[in-house]
C-alpha cells in the first residue's frame, strides 16, 4: 500500500530494475493528503540459477504536484526543478 502521509497532493511512480520479471499495478498515480492506494507486485517465472537477482529492486518516486493541477498523473512533474523523493525496496525471492 502506498500512503500519502503529507499535507499536499503528490504524484508517484514505481520503477523496477527488471521489467521483464517484475510487474507493478498500478505503476503510477496521484494521491491527495492522507489518501492511499493498494499496489500489487507480480513476478514472472524465471530460472534463478541462470539470472542475476542480487540487485533487483522496486523504486518508488514521488513529488508534490503543482498547485491547481488536475488529479491526473503527469510524467513531467518528475523532470522539472522540483524535489523528487525516492525509496528503494530490495527484492528478496523465495527460492
Amino acid at each position: 500500500m502506498i500512503t500519502n502521509a503529507g499535507g499536499r497532493r503528490i504524484g508517484w511512480a514505481i520503477k523496477t530494475t527488471n521489467m521483464r520479471r517484475l510487474g507493478v499495478d498500478p505503476p503510477c498515480g496521484v494521491l491527495d493528503p492522507k489518501e492511499n492506494v493498494l499496489m500489487a507486485v507480480s513476478c514472472d517465472t524465471f530460472d534463478a540459477t541462470r539470472e542475476d537477482i542480487n540487485n533487483d529492486r522496486i523504486t518508488i518516486e514521488w513529488t508534490n504536484t503543482p498547485d491547481g493541477a488536475a488529479k491526473q498523473f503527469r510524467r513531467e512533474w518528475f523532470q522539472g526543478d522540483g524535489m523528487v523523493r525516492r525509496k528503494n525496496l530490495p527484492i528478496e525471492y523465495n527460492l
